[in-house]
């Protein structure tokens, strides 16, 4: 009797592990978040973080067919605080503010009716064009704004510290090129130039309270100082799931936006991440 419950134990296990890596739309994770990282879509364009509209497109559409719910940002917040959160959630998230987004992605994400937040690099909203990437414009991103509320969300990926200095990420170094000004108010002075621009386009202050690492480079000291700047919630590049455990300033998220990621395996990936999260 104990070899023969010992053996429906095990298969009970194993049928589990099949089902998570087999892809049903059954299987269902609760109380963690799938913060996914994209940066560029673009149907010419080519690099290792650069995506096709129709990559994206199908991306979605699978995950919506296996049963996941996307998410606005806001909803991340309460989630993270105490609230509820739909099974299978999912955080769709941009990095740099290219005018890639408003192009091709924003589009797509309209017609499917799902959430999105973009980091800007807000130096580049002077003029967008001149970006060695187009940036988004001011007026791009209060159209955007407009659509819903809370839809489409625009926060901080620093206002002029997307660049390293001899392989040192302008966050987290003292440069020796400070003019005067140590570093501490340095990276002070940028988060918070950076929140008051983005709050602008909102048209209400206190809008900007999240930060996406430039580069997902951060230290302790970088940490409290964007946190003295006004930020609440930082997104880093850890591939894991989001739970309410996640230290606020140090959100993981999974890369989605690798051209080599098809969908069935962005859901596996999910997956395995869901296992190692529980």
């Amino acid at each position: 009797m104990h070899k023969l419950l010992t053996g429906l134990l095990a298969a009970v296990v194993l049928f589990g592990a099949f089902d998570v890596l087999s892809g049903k739309p059954d299987f269902r994770y609760r109380d963690q978040v799938a913060v996914l990282m994209y940066h560029h879509v673009h149907d010419t364009d080519e690099s290792s973080s650069t995506i096709t509209s129709r990559l994206f497109r199908d991306q979605l559409t699978y995950l919506q067919k296996q049963g996941y719910h996307f998410i606005s940002l806001r909803e991340f917040q309460s989630f993270h605080e105490g609230g509820a959160v739909p099974d299978k959630a999912v955080l769709v998230t941009f990095d740099d503010g290219y005018e890639s987004f408003y192009q091709y992605a924003y589009p797509i994400l309209k017609e499917l009716d799902i959430p999105s937040v973009n980091f800007v690099v807000t130096k580049e909203l002077a003029d967008p064009k001149a970006a060695s990437i187009p940036a988004l414009s001011a007026e791009e991103i209060r159209e955007m704004l407009g659509h819903k509320p809370e839809m489409f969300d625009f926060q901080c990926h620093s206002d002029n510290l997307h660049y390293k200095d001899e392989d040192r990420a302008a966050l987290t170094n003292p440069l020796g090129t400070e003019g005067g000004v140590s570093y501490a108010e340095r990276i002070l002075s940028d988060t918070k130039a950076c929140a008051r621009k983005l709050d602008e386009l909102y048209g209400k202050d206190r809008a900007t309270f999240a930060y996406a690492y430039p580069f997902g480079i951060y230290t302790k000291a970088s940490e409290e100082l964007i946190t003295e700047g006004g930020i609440r919630y930082a997104f880093t590049i850890v591939n894991e799931m989001a739970t309410r455990g996640s230290k606020p300033l140090e959100i993981p998220r999974i890369n989605a936006g690798n051209p080599k990621i098809q969908p069935e395996h962005l859901h596996k990936q999910i997956m395995l991440r869901v296992q190692r999260a529980q």
